[in-house]
């Protein structure tokens, strides 16, 4: 659980000296969560009928091909995960039900809130009696595998696990059955892992969250004292954005960081999305320049609109000669551009000159821009995507008197089907039977109206 005010001393506890703490997540577990209840001060607590009263749950699914958003400027934490994911609309009861399905005995959870900065959020604590056996990665999956755990829970829980193992395992440098979960093998987060799992298989959302703000001091812990943030949280953050939290503080639990780490699929300061449910999930401990709460946010996704489908070159050129510009359209339609054309243009001080352009399909504009530069006066290029509507357009091989020829049909939902004959079979045509090409060209026309099939 993120932020105790009052810990005790189990791994990498920063609650001594001037480093606030944050969390007990991860292998990095700070304390027993067993003291949460009676030691949660800086917060104002409230019972559970008030929250449940203005939550309503969501059903199972409800984020199926939508945007789960986790904004944490204050970090997160294992234990904040599930809490704000429960605000947000999963139920507890879907929660409880996977704990009992673990092989663990000794425990509770307790749903509460807290008051940040004036808004209610959800609190999630884990209760542990008795003393709890240090694991093994080997014999976490062990455990796994002996629970009646949901597939695609077990499947998530081990995902965050193994992010974990392998991050302490690089780490340490050993090998990654060999490594031990101190409080990361612990009981209390083991559920916080397992929970998070649940709820993010209950959403079956597509999930991303914020950058993620880093603390700096130090950290006890059973291999000495250790940097923030831990070097097992970096490792698990590897591929999402991070920032620097400006105090001395645990903003992000390695527990926080496998789950995140495992599970979303990149980081962003706000997405594009439509927001539809939002939740709050609350750390324990007050931070003195933000309040300590986890932000979900669930919506319709809005998609970046799409990439062009073609790019416009152009240059504008003053000193080429008819000639040669018909050659650099040659040159131009002979490197892939699907047109290309010369404008005539007025320049700087009144100089007659041509806008030479060339429109090139995505993937062979670099090609066209290096025929463009070879093949004019130019001494650059410039580059501007483009989107094309584009009517569906097939051939078909009509029979003439003057033999088959190919004609273009247009078609789509812009009116009636447009008719052109390849002008050049039509002209080849035409010369071999002594007639002018606009006979051709009518013949295979009228030919098109009666007789279409496809070449």
């Amino acid at each position: 659980m993120k932020n105790p005010p009052q810990a005790v001393t189990l791994a990498h506890d920063h609650a001594d000296g001037d480093h606030g703490h944050h969390g007990d997540h991860g292998d990095h577990g700070h304390h027993d969560r067993a003291h949460h209840a009676h030691h949660a001060h800086h917060a104002h607590e409230m019972s559970g009928p008030f929250q449940k009263a203005s939550r309503d749950d969501l059903p199972r699914g409800a984020g199926s091909g939508k945007l789960l958003f986790l904004d944490a400027p204050s970090g997160l934490a294992g234990d904040m995960i599930i809490a704000t994911l429960v605000d947000l609309g999963v139920p507890e009861q879907a929660l409880s039900d996977v704990f009992t399905k673990l092989p663990l005995e000794g425990f509770h959870v307790h749903f509460g809130a807290r008051v940040r900065s004036g808004i209610v959020a959800t609190s999630f604590d884990v209760h542990v009696s008795g003393t709890q056996p240090e694991r093994t990665y080997r014999a976490i999956r062990a455990l796994l595998d002996a629970s009646a755990l949901p597939e695609g829970v077990h499947a998530r829980a081990s995902a965050s696990f193994r992010r974990l193992a392998e991050s302490e395992a690089k780490v340490h440098r050993m090998p990654i059955d060999d490594v031990h979960f101190h409080e990361v093998g612990g009981v209390d987060a083991i559920v916080d892992i397992v929970g998070s799992a649940a709820a993010l298989d209950y959403l079956g959302a597509k999930l991303v969250v914020s950058p993620l703000p880093m603390g700096h001091g130090h950290v006890h812990a059973r291999h000495g004292i250790l940097p923030l943030p831990a070097p097992a949280t970096v490792e698990c953050l590897r591929g999402l954005s991070t920032y620097d939290g400006g105090l001395a503080f645990e903003f992000v639990t390695p527990t926080g960081a496998a789950i995140v780490g495992a599970h979303a699929e990149g980081s962003v300061r706000w997405p594009s999305l439509v927001p539809e449910r939002t939740g709050w999930g609350a750390g324990t401990k007050d931070l003195a320049d933000r309040p300590n709460l986890l932000r979900a946010v669930l919506g319709q996704e809005v998609l970046a609109a799409p990439l062009g489908t073609h790019v416009l070159l152009e240059t504008n050129v003053d000193d080429a000669t008819g000639e040669l510009l018909a050659a650099c359209i040659d040159g131009l339609l002979a490197a892939g551009a699907l047109d290309a054309w010369a404008t005539p243009m007025t320049m700087k001080k009144g100089r007659p000159a041509y806008a030479l352009a060339a429109l090139a399909p995505r993937g062979l504009e670099d090609v066209v821009a290096s025929a463009m530069l070879r093949e004019s006066t130019s001494l650059g290029v410039r580059r501007m995507e483009v989107s094309r509507l584009e009517r569906p357009r097939r051939m078909v091989s009509v029979d003439t008197p003057f033999g088959v020829l190919p004609v273009k049909v247009a078609e789509g939902p812009f009116g009636p089907p447009q008719y052109k004959p390849e002008f050049d079979a039509c002209l080849a045509a035409a010369r071999a039977h002594g007639v002018p090409v606009r006979a051709v060209l009518q013949a295979a026309l009228v030919a098109s109206y009666v007789e279409k099939s496809p070449i």
